[in-house]
């Protein structure tokens, strides 16, 4: 498994449908946190997206894993690759 940072936007999402889907995503990235897909959130002040720290094996793996959040349709995606490191200072 590799690590990837990736930059979701939320584009097209109004408010009564993200308040709508909102139980189920929380629930899916439970899901996702506890399998260990996802390392760490990091939602962006202006609420219009999300940074997270995933696992996977490539970027297609990644697409796939995430395509199970409720959010998804209304996500543009950037997937960087990280290298992992055993500290800060690496």
């Amino acid at each position: 498994m590799k690590k990837f940072m990736v930059d979701i936007l939320l584009e097209g999402l109004d408010n009564e449908t993200r308040m709508q889907l909102l139980p189920k995503e929380q629930e899916v990235v439970k899901e996702l946190e506890s399998n260990g897909t996802i390392v760490d959130t990091f939602i962006k002040l202006d609420m219009s997206g999300i940074y997270m720290v995933v696992m996977g094996l490539d970027p297609d793996d990644l697409h796939t894993k995430l395509s199970a959040l409720p959010y998804y349709p209304y996500m543009k995606i950037n997937i960087v690759p990280v290298r992992v490191t055993n500290s800060v200072n690496a």
